[in-house]
């Protein structure tokens, strides 16, 4: 069994990093977005710098397979892992979920208006993923009456969280 599984790995082909569209200059969408950005993100290494080694990252691309083009969640963390040293080479500079070994525990979504299908498409998209915790942060209640809704994997689907408490990974109020 074990040499199967490992012929199995060794079929899987990843692309070339090259072919990859690891940016497209595409500017942050508004003042309010990147504040809110880089609140999340500081703060993350400001509280997490003694623990275990993390990634807190904005508008940075995840690419979870080969088929899709990259999602780009306002803010995603990801424990275990950190930003390779040479992080200017092209495979380095975006989340290649085959490369890291897993998905980010956490992805945030911050609603700045209607089309980002922040509960319908990118929903589906992080719990196909396997993202364990999915934020969704509505200031303006734009897609329903309540400003945070916070989503836990459970089994394959997300279930939404009464309480924002994400137990896997000791984070919450």
């Amino acid at each position: 069994m074990v040499n199967q599984l490992s012929l199995q790995e060794e079929d899987v082909v990843f692309p070339d990093a090259d072919q990859l569209v690891t940016e497209d200059d595409t500017p942050v969408d508004n003042f309010a977005s990147e504040k809110q950005q880089r609140l999340l993100t500081s703060s993350f290494f400001s509280s997490w710098k003694d623990r275990l080694p993390f990634i807190a990252a904005a508008n940075v691309g995840i690419y979870y397979t080969a088929q899709q083009p990259a999602i780009v969640p306002d803010v995603f963390v990801s424990f275990g892992v950190q930003v390779p040293k040479n992080w200017w080479d092209k495979q380095n500079r975006c989340y290649l979920v085959w490369k890291f070994g897993k998905p980010p525990e956490i992805a945030i979504e911050v609603v700045s208006n209607k089309v980002g299908n922040e509960l319908a498409n990118k929903l589906a998209i992080y719990e196909r993923m396997r993202v364990s915790y999915y934020a969704v942060y509505d200031p303006r209640q734009q897609l329903s009456p309540t400003p945070l809704r916070l989503f836990e994997l459970r089994g394959t689907q997300y279930s939404e969280m009464a309480q924002p408490w994400m137990a896997q990974v000791n984070l919450g109020r």
